[in-house]
């Protein structure tokens, strides 16, 4: 793979950001941006760490319904990454989210942190799930 990967989980008031190692193998939770009620600005923020960490490629969770349908939050959250892309420079893809949040918090709660405390980590956890089962992915199709 070569170059690191952002994951980005795009919440209402908060985006959870996630990086991956320079192999492209394992995402660990990096930051969360708080909305400043201003995308461009939100998005400058975002470009600032895809400059900062070399990323090759920034991978946005995608909420899909649970029955895989494309609902009014899918198609924001794409119609942010396609916003996104232009203000990065670099690929901007998605990635299937479902459940992606239960898993963040169920990983919070059984590490013993207070409820204050995962609600501050909660987003960022759910972006570098959103990007390892990304990695796990693309790893995974590049094998012979």
């Amino acid at each position: 793979m070569g170059a690191r990967a952002l994951g980005i989980d795009l919440g209402e008031r908060r985006i959870g950001v996630a990086v991956s190692d320079s192999d492209g193998r394992v995402a660990t939770p990096l930051t969360v941006i708080k909305r400043s009620g201003s995308r461009h600005q939100d998005h400058r923020k975002i470009a600032e760490l895809v400059e900062e960490y070399e990323a090759g490629v920034v991978v946005v969770g995608l909420p899909l319904s649970l029955d895989g349908g494309t609902g009014p939050a899918a198609i924001g959250a794409q119609d942010e990454a396609q916003q996104l892309e232009s203000a990065v420079k670099v690929p901007v893809l998605t990635h299937d989210e479902r459940l992606t949040t239960v898993i963040a918090e169920q990983s919070l709660a059984e590490s013993g942190l207070s409820g204050k405390a995962r609600r501050r980590r909660v987003d960022m956890v759910a972006a570098s799930v959103i990007l390892q089962g990304w990695l796990d992915a693309s790893n995974s199709e590049s094998k012979p």
